[in-house]
């Protein structure tokens, strides 16, 4: 599956939840099953800067594919990232930095975020690319 095939079905997804409260509870429950991150990873390091909540990232390449870590100490956060993780993790770095990841424009979740919040999306979208890039050039 595509990035964007990947996209427009969690789209899909969240266009079941006619309210927002429910999208969100949603996005919620796909972050508490994200696979926990190793405690040893949760450093300053991997700490996604600017973001209200506690944001960890950590990438690894297998195979030529990237694999994304990724955890918070907000609940909804931890949600948001894990929309990032579903739709980019596994995929090779150049699929990642040309991704148009515009897509949580579309799920209409950024429109009851909090701004500090809304921009820790446009953060933690720019770190994965990042991590991304750092296996490209290697």
């Amino acid at each position: 599956m595509t990035i964007t095939e990947k996209q427009d079905r969690l789209i899909e997804e969240l266009s079941v939840f006619q309210d927002w409260i429910e999208r969100y509870e949603y996005v919620i429950d796909l972050g508490r099953r994200l696979p926990p991150m190793p405690e040893a990873s949760k450093n300053p390091d991997h700490l996604i800067r600017g973001c209200q909540s506690q944001v960890w990232l950590d990438a690894t390449c297998e195979d030529g594919h990237v694999r994304y870590h990724a955890d918070s100490d907000s609940l909804i956060t931890k949600g948001m990232i894990a929309l990032f993780i579903r739709v980019l993790d596994g995929e090779t770095p150049e699929a990642i930095l040309t991704a148009d990841l515009g897509f949580i424009d579309r799920t209409g979740l950024k429109e009851h975020l909090a701004p500090t919040r809304a921009n820790a999306l446009n953060l933690m979208a720019t770190q994965m690319k990042q991590r991304a890039l750092a296996y490209a050039s290697a």
